[in-house]
């Protein structure tokens, strides 16, 4: 495993964590709040050695919150790497970086982290490496102490990804679905299940390939029922869904939702009461053009996936605030990362007692 920390002996490792917690205060900012549903609002870093960054991911281990997004000169450039922070004792940690695009000789710009604790003990991290998303591949690295060291990352089996920009869900006590798609022929959509114990991937379960839809970057939620739901963003200017009954061996038709989608990345949870909370920009994309305003940034609330409740605006300036990534820890409150201006990673804490569902036309 190689080690993030060049600490020497137990004792270095524990002045160098006491150094990070503190150096992780100062550049942490964090705003609390007793009234409304969000507690806390706060920047994960103020500096960095980079000049943009983008598509955050979050993860509960049993140490406390980790982060990871890619960041560098900007998108698609060569020096994009994973950065990575924890959160053990309140604050977030100096991003440090854990994966890199170095192949021999060449280098390739890192994209779209995905972290995922299997809760034995086991921290994941896929993300992608290549030149483009339509010719980019699947890697794939893991820890066994909560992100302070890390293996070497494995290159994924032809014609797999890993999750593409969202988090998987574990189906079976060992098997997890990972939310995938492609763009180097259209948008699609699929999903690949990763089996823990063997470290053995099935092949890949395509979703609606002839679909009148483009669609990527698939979000899942679980029903009491059993079924799933795939919440995915398109190029039609809304949210797009399927339903699966059989642990996502198959999949429905993909139908429009009445959510707007800019063209821009989303996430949802299921929360432990059953009810679903999605993060996303509620604007669709203008007639005749590629995409729309990555803002403003809206949680929105449901009871069953279909019927959708205005909850919160996280950001309503303009400005881009995108590519959510959204939990709900083991106390109950619901975190979410975003981009923010392409500048820095905002760390928003909500507590979902609190969310009002409202009328979706107060947001129209």
């Amino acid at each position: 495993m190689r080690s993030i920390y060049p600490y020497k002996d137990s004792r270095d490792l524990m002045r160098r964590r006491l150094y990070l917690t503190i150096i992780g205060f100062l550049f942490s900012c964090p705003v609390f709040s007793q009234e409304g549903p969000i507690i806390k609002e706060e920047f994960i870093f103020k500096q960095a050695p980079y000049k943009s960054c983008h598509a955050s991911t979050i993860a509960e281990t049993k140490s406390g919150l980790v982060a990871a997004w890619f960041g560098g000169t900007q998108e698609k450039h060569k020096d994009v790497e994973i950065w990575f922070s924890s959160n053990r004792m309140g604050v977030w940690s100096v991003p440090v970086s854990i994966a890199d695009g170095v192949v021999e000789t060449q280098r390739y710009p890192c994209w779209n982290p995905v972290l995922f604790y299997t809760g034995k003990g086991t921290l994941l991290l896929f993300y992608k490496v290549g030149p483009s998303p339509s010719e980019w591949w699947g890697m794939m690295k893991y820890s066994n102490d909560d992100g302070y060291t890390w293996s070497e990352g494995t290159r994924l089996p032809e014609g797999i990804l890993g999750p593409i920009k969202n988090k998987p869900v574990m189906i079976s006590e060992n098997v997890l679905l990972c939310p995938s798609s492609t763009e180097h022929d259209g948008w699609k959509v699929h999903m690949e299940r990763f089996h823990l114990n063997s470290n053995r991937w099935d092949m890949p379960v395509q979703v609606n390939y002839d679909s009148k839809f483009n669609v990527i970057q698939p979000t899942i939620l679980k029903h009491p029922d059993g079924s799933l739901q795939a919440l995915c963003r398109s190029r039609q200017g809304f949210i797009i869904t399927s339903t699966s009954a059989d642990q996502g061996k198959s999949w429905t038709a993909f139908k429009q939702t009445n959510l707007p989608n800019p063209n821009s990345g989303i996430d949802a949870v299921t929360l432990k009461n059953g009810k679903h909370i999605l993060v996303y920009n509620h604007t669709g994309i203008p007639k005749g053009q590629w995409g729309g305003d990555r803002h403003p940034l809206n949680v929105a609330v449901s009871h069953d996936g279909r019927q959708w409740y205005a909850g919160i605006v996280l950001e309503d300036q303009e400005s881009e605030y995108s590519y959510p990534a959204v939990i709900q820890s083991a106390d109950g409150l619901v975190h979410i990362l975003y981009t923010w201006k392409r500048l820095r990673i905002k760390h928003v804490v909500i507590d979902p007692d609190r969310l009002p569902e409202n009328d979706m036309s107060i947001w129209e």
